[in-house]
């Protein structure tokens, strides 16, 4: 998870550097984080059925065709803000029209109302597929999906999360300071997976004590765009450590621990 940072602006220096500009960028980096906070507080609630007013399995009836369908261009609309926006090609051009300081912000914001949209417009398909009517059983599949958000959230903190969501990027802004170039680093979790963000996230949407077929059409997308986003990332993180990369490809597993099949 590295921003390339090889960019392109149509944004005078005067201006980037001006104090107002420093100060509004700072409240923009914070305004989109409190978006994205609700939005991933929100998802948890949605995933798992707890607290919130919509979850996957609650909504209007909805003919089955036209929910799957409904469902999976909103699943298409997010995996493809979330791909294209985070290539490189388009960070060159994106940043002609957005000041570098504030890019990872806006993408942050716009994932965030895209999944935002997601959860507003999802369609319930609430045919059951497996229900655990065991409680120990049913239990231990919450707790497991709990864990899978716990590792999503260790797992960006290990890697510099106000990095990740354009805080740091931003606060380094207003104070004069120059991000410094990205170095690769792969502490503790990142020894034993290469992906343990994804890897919770797969935890998290697959632990259902009760999976419906809505819920299971959710969890086979986003699992599917998981691996394709995997692709992407790590042909832009050989393109940028080279070498250093290809090395730790061979050296941890993808997403199982101990196993380098995948």
């Amino acid at each position: 998870m590295t921003q390339l940072d090889h960019q392109v602006h149509s944004i005078s220096p005067e201006v980037a550097g001006s104090r107002i500009f420093r100060f509004i960028a700072f409240l923009y980096g914070i305004a989109a984080y409190l978006v994205f906070f609700v939005t991933i507080l929100y998802a948890i609630g949605f995933v798992m059925g707890l607290v919130v007013p919509k979850t996957i399995d609650t909504g209007a009836d909805t003919p089955m065709a036209e929910a799957v369908i409904v469902n999976l261009l909103l699943m298409s609309l997010f995996a493809l803000q979330h791909s294209v926006m985070a290539r490189k090609q388009f960070k060159e051009w994106w940043t002609q029209f957005v000041p570098k300081p504030v890019e990872r912000s806006t993408y942050v914001l716009f994932a965030s109302l895209s999944l935002l949209l997601l959860f507003w417009q999802w369609r319930p398909l609430p045919a059951i597929v497996w229900n655990a009517e065991n409680p120990d059983l049913a239990v231990t599949l919450v707790t497991l999906s709990f864990a899978g958000w716990i590792l999503v959230f260790t797992s960006t903190y290990l890697i510099n999360h106000f990095e990740l969501f354009g805080l740091h990027q931003v606060t380094n802004h207003l104070v004069g300071k120059e991000m410094t170039p990205p170095r690769f680093r792969t502490p503790l979790l990142y020894n034993f997976v290469r992906h343990p963000i994804y890897l919770g996230f797969i935890i998290a949407f697959w632990a259902a004590p009760t999976m419906t077929a809505g819920h299971l059409l959710f969890a086979v997308v986003t699992t599917l765009y998981i691996f394709v986003g995997i692709a992407l990332e790590e042909h832009d993180l050989v393109a940028l450590f080279g070498d250093e990369y290809r090395q730790y490809k061979q050296r941890v597993s993808m997403l199982i621990p101990w196993r380098r099949s995948l």
